[in-house]
C-alpha cells in the first residue's frame, strides 16, 4: 500500500511519481539515495519503503549493489508497451461499461472536467496527469485486479508518452489534442449507457491517436530517419 498521507514518505512518494511521470527524472536515470535522503528529509529506511513501493508498481527499478534507476523505457519495453496496450485498454472500457457504477461515473466526468481545463491552459504536465487521473478511473470502473495491475504499469509509459503528445506544435496536432477530448466524452456516454461494444471500440480509436508518439519520444528532434532504420552513411 502506498504511505499515509500528509507523512514525509508520502510526500516523497507522490512527489517521485509526479517527477517520474513528467520526465523530471528521465528513464534510466540514478536515483540516489543520499541526495532523496536530503531532498525530502527521511533516513536511508524509510526512503528504501517509498522506492520499493514504486519499483513494485513500476515506477522504480531496483538493481542489487547498482541502487534504484527510474524505469528505462528502451526500444524493447516500448515494443511489448505498443504491442500490449490496445488489448488492455479495450478490455478495460469493456468491462468499465459493464460494471461502472454512478460515483465512478460522477467521479469520471469531474476528471474531465480537469482534463478540458488543462487542454485549454496549455500547460503540458496538467494535460498529461489529468489525461492519466481520467483512464486510471476506468481501471477502478472495470473492477478487475489483473487488468487494474496492468493497466496501472501501462499508464506510467503511457503518461511519459504524452509528454510528447500534449505539447502543441502545429493546428495538425491541436485538432488532435480536441479529437482526444471528444473521445473522452464519448467514452464516458458509453460507459454510462453500458455499451460495452461501443466503449471497446472508442478505447481502440483512442489509442490509435498515440501509436505514432513512440517516433517523437525516442528519436531527436529534426531526425528524419525512420525509427529502426539508421540513416544513411555518407561516402568517404
Amino acid at each position: 500500500m502506498p504511505p499515509v498521507r500528509g507523512t514525509a514518505k508520502s510526500n516523497a512518494y507522490e512527489d517521485l511519481k509526479r517527477a517520474i511521470l513528467t520526465l523530471e527524472r528521465k528513464p534510466g536515470s540514478p536515483l540516489e539515495e543520499t541526495d532523496l535522503c536530503d531532498l525530502y528529509g527521511l533516513s536511508r529506511t524509510p526512503l528504501r519503503e517509498v522506492l520499493q513501493q514504486l519499483a513494485g508498481e513500476g515506477y522504480v527499478t531496483l538493481q542489487l549493489n547498482r541502487g534504484a534507476r527510474v524505469s528505462d523505457m528502451t526500444h524493447y519495453t516500448l515494443r511489448d508497451f505498443f504491442l500490449a496496450a490496445p488489448l488492455i485498454y479495450s478490455a478495460v472500457l469493456r468491462l468499465a461499461a459493464q460494471n461502472a457504477t454512478p460515483t465512478q461515473i460522477e467521479e469520471l466526468r469531474q476528471a474531465q472536467k480537469e482534463f478540458r481545463a488543462a487542454m485549454a491552459s496549455g500547460d503540458v504536465i496538467e494535460r498529461a496527469l489529468t489525461n492519466d487521473r481520467f483512464h486510471r478511473i476506468t481501471g477502478h470502473m472495470a473492477g478487475n485486479s489483473y487488468l487494474l495491475a496492468s493497466l496501472d504499469r501501462l499508464l506510467i509509459d503511457h503518461t511519459r508518452i504524452g509528454m510528447t503528445f500534449f505539447r502543441p506544435k502545429s493546428g495538425a496536432k491541436e485538432d488532435r489534442l480536441e479529437l482526444a477530448g471528444r473521445q473522452h466524452d464519448e467514452m464516458i456516454e458509453a460507459i454510462e449507457q453500458g455499451d460495452d461494444n461501443r466503449a471497446a471500440e472508442l478505447a481502440l480509436e483512442h489509442w490509435a491517436l498515440s501509436r505514432d508518439q513512440i517516433e517523437l519520444f525516442v528519436m531527436p528532434e529534426g531526425l528524419e530517419a525512420p525509427l529502426g532504420i539508421p540513416p544513411k552513411l555518407k561516402s568517404a
